[in-house]
């Protein structure tokens, strides 16, 4: 489901302004949603947990996450989510400022009393599903609220809250997890300022790849978002009492989407609250304290090779066993995670190599090894893969429709001591790309269990267009020299493999895409149609002009796709050779039609409840695409990270 909607003032507030101007990022709009759109409400729906930021009496931010099942939280009316959850009514900050006595702080409302704060209880909250990597950002008020004690510390809450700003946002270092409902039994562990951490707590920071932090901005707008990355991407500066420095943390932050919501709100008002989960034992940190932007030098200082950390002054913390409704099971790690990164008063001599290597977390090296341009801004590359990289362990094959994360950071990160304005973007920038492979696996080269065999030669195709300094580099390479690429893994698209063999007389797979959106088909296409499913393949594929050149090597590599391929041809080329283009693509067996897709196109193809749609486009194209096949039964990849 989806809706267009009206985006926010295209305007920043000054913090992020402030954060903005300071990493060097082009201007652009600010893409937060008034309300809450209809597709993004779908979307929390499907999330089983959501984090929840709130401030508490002394206008400190704190976050907590509940959840267990998918639907604990979801739409109830036009830009209001419903929320009924297990919650632990002792020791949870959150719950505390939601539902708690008038003027009595940390005291929670009797049971079945109906809580009414005036005006709202100023909120945030992002919503995630950890087995499709989906997030979404919500903020708003919290406007009535109950909760009924069910088991010893342990109560049904009941809440509704308006939503006045939404966002979705990218799957970036997002670690897979199943997540199931389970019945807390919380009892505090640690709970105070100024005190340090029990080791329990260290020991979950230790082994951590997520935690939640919520900011504010004024007194009138909240953020909470995540954090994640390999386990133990938290480090422990000093973990003392009050009177010996306190306990500090830090973490790296990673290149993300550059909005930096969370840190332009940290710009302006350093507190922020954090929630560490424990996602098999239940148990929880909170924490609250004051924040401290660390850029360039004074990043590396702490945390040596890192361009941009936080630094994280507690005020006050509580560890609770056994304090989370659910319980999770790692089903994989993000791609895009960069290797552990150590504080410098951690490290030793020995170790330099290893960790600023920016290597060791590969599972293989790929070595350039061609390259075809296939159009003004497109190219193709073949890469050989290497598993020396992996130090032994087999490589599991990719999946067709999969993309591959490349490290670029051996061959472009030049420094991090300095702003640089040469290379401005560089400061945030790790330098791991993700691109979607283009070939299919060599099936013999794969043996039990979709391992690569011991001997097997692998080779992986990447079509692309040349933005950015990693295929600047990829462009500009000189083939004669070795360049090789550490493959930090392969992921995605898990459930964007169209069916192979035949579906039924009427069923349909139609794969919409723009430009280089191709991608994920190419590696499947031929799968498909020498399965006998190619009668039920249907593909809209717009195109520019001056890219014909992409659809016909497409086209001309893949028997049996021209007849299963509408072609959208936009844009302006030369007469004659666009003429002799389109006459090259039709000889192929495709049909070419020079305009713009348009929603009769979309929903021509097939019968409604008898079809898939498989959308990789544009954000702007994929807002439209969604808004057509609304309630649809819809797959989609996203290229805004």
């Amino acid at each position: 489901m989806a809706q267009l909607t009206t985006v926010k003032s295209s305007q920043f507030h000054p913090g992020e302004q402030a954060i903005q101007r300071l990493l060097r990022v082009p201007p652009r709009d600010n893409p937060t949603h008034f309300g809450l759109p209809l597709a993004l409400g779908y979307r929390v729906a499907r999330s089983p947990i959501v984090a929840f930021g709130a401030l508490d009496r002394r206008g400190r931010p704190w976050a907590t996450i509940w959840g267990g099942e998918a639907g604990f939280c979801r739409p109830i009316a036009q830009g209001v989510l419903g929320v009924r959850a297990t919650a632990d009514v002792r020791h949870d900050p959150v719950l505390r400022e939601f539902i708690g006595k008038d003027g009595e702080e940390g005291e929670i409302a009797e049971d079945n009393v109906v809580v009414r704060p005036e005006g709202g209880k100023l909120m945030a909250g992002l919503s995630i599903d950890l087995e499709t990597r989906d997030r979404v950002k919500i903020a708003g008020r919290m406007v009535v609220g109950t909760v009924t004690r069910t088991e010893p510390g342990v109560g049904d809450l009941q809440l509704a809250v308006q939503v006045e700003e939404s966002l979705g946002n990218c799957p970036k270092y997002l670690n897979k997890k199943h997540i199931t409902p389970r019945i807390p039994s919380p009892h505090i562990v640690s709970e105070g300022a100024g005190v340090p951490l029990p080791q329990a707590a260290v020991d979950l920071i230790g082994k951590a790849d997520m935690f939640f932090i919520a900011s504010k901005h004024g007194a009138n707008s909240m953020d909470t978002n995540h954090r994640g990355g390999p386990p133990g991407f938290v480090r422990i500066f000093r973990n003392e009492s009050a009177e010996k420095g306190g306990v500090i943390l830090v973490y790296p932050e990673y290149s993300g989407n550059r909005l930096y919501q969370t840190l332009g709100n940290l710009q302006e008002d350093p507190c922020a609250g954090f929630v560490v989960p424990d996602f098999e034992t239940g148990d929880v940190l909170y924490l609250t304290g004051r924040t401290t932007i660390l850029v360039a030098d004074k990043a590396a200082a702490y945390m040596p090779h890192t361009k941009l950390a936080v630094r994280i002054d507690v005020i006050e913390a509580r560890f609770v066993r056994d304090g989370l409704p659910f319980r999770g099971v790692a089903i994989d790690y993000s791609p895009y995670n960069p290797a552990l990164r150590r504080l410098a008063v951690e490290r030793d001599v020995d170790s330099v190599a290893a960790v600023d290597s920016g290597s060791d977390g590969a599972i293989a090296t790929a070595s350039l090894v061609s390259r075809k341009v296939l159009t003004p801004s497109i190219s193709q590359y073949v890469f050989k893969l290497d598993r020396e990289a992996g130090k032994g362990k087999p490589l599991k094959a990719w999946l067709p429709g999969q993309h591959v994360t490349l490290d670029f950071a051996p061959e472009l990160d030049c420094g991090y001591s300095h702003m640089r304005d040469d290379d401005p973007q560089s400061l945030n920038d790790d330098f791991v790309r993700t691109f979607t492979v283009s070939s299919p696996v060599d099936p013999g080269a794969v043996g039990e269990h979709g391992y690569v065999r011991e001997q097997a030669e692998l080779r992986i195709e990447i079509t692309a267009r040349r933005h950015g300094p990693a295929t600047r580099l990829l462009e500009r390479w000189n083939l004669r020299v070795p360049l090789e690429i550490p493959v930090l893994g392969f992921g995605g698209a898990e459930g964007f493999g169209l069916p192979v063999g035949k579906r039924g007389d009427d069923a349909v797979s139609v794969f919409v895409a723009a430009g280089v959106g191709i991608t994920p088909l190419m590696a499947q296409a031929g799968g498909v149609l020498e399965a006998g499913g190619g009668k039920g393949l249907r593909v809209l594929w717009s195109l520019k002009g001056e890219d014909i050149p992409l659809a016909m090597d497409v086209l001309g590599g893949i028997d049996g796709l021209g007849s299963a391929t509408r072609l959208f041809v936009t844009g302006e080329v030369d007469a004659k050779e666009r003429r002799d283009l389109i006459e090259a693509v039709r000889g192929l067996g495709a049909e070419v039609l020079e305009r713009r897709m348009g929603a009769g196109d979309v929903l021509s193809q097939g019968e409604k409840g008898r079809r898939r749609f498989y959308c990789c486009t544009g954000p702007e194209m994929m807002r439209a695409l969604l808004e057509w096949v609304e309630g649809e039964d819809v797959l989609y990849e996203s290229f805004e990270y």
